[in-house]
């Protein structure tokens, strides 16, 4: 069976570091090396994503602000339109979202609340697992 956002989300955990609008570039960033991550889904009221600020933000901010984008609020960088997946989204639906949109994080909702975030290295694990799956089977169908 192919694997999905839920069995990433079952392997990996289902922790997500998250900010709110209002924090400021500079301890969103920290927040980013902290963690050693490369994406944090900032929420609003009652865990509602509202946007996701990566590492690119931090660049592009940087970029076009200069050090007086470390005091702006984080809402002023963050992508406000986020691609999100469903737990039952497969893992080929998630390359091509990933691939074609050029992104590399994606948050997983249910019931329209964060329930997950998974990046492009979970769906390549993944894909590599079901692939190594897949020759043993095959193997063990050859042994007989």
């Amino acid at each position: 069976m192919p694997a999905s956002a839920r069995s990433i989300l079952e392997q990996k955990g289902r922790d997500v570091i998250t900010v709110s609008p209002s924090v400021s570039l500079g301890e969103a960033a920290r927040v980013l090396e902290e963690h050693k991550i490369g994406a944090v889904v900032v929420v609003g009221m009652e865990s509602r994503i509202v946007g996701i600020f990566t590492e690119r933000d931090v660049v592009r901010a940087i970029g076009t602000g200069g050090k007086d984008a470390f005091d702006q609020p984080v809402s002023a960088f963050m992508t406000a339109n986020v691609y999100r997946c469903r737990e039952e989204t497969g893992v080929n639906e998630l390359m091509e979202m990933m691939s074609s949109r050029r992104f590399r994080h994606v948050p997983v909702e249910d019931n329209g609340k964060l329930s997950g975030i998974i990046s492009i290295g979970d769906v390549v694990k993944s894909r590599i697992r079901e692939i190594e799956q897949e020759a043993e089977h095959i193997k063990a169908y050859i042994a007989g």
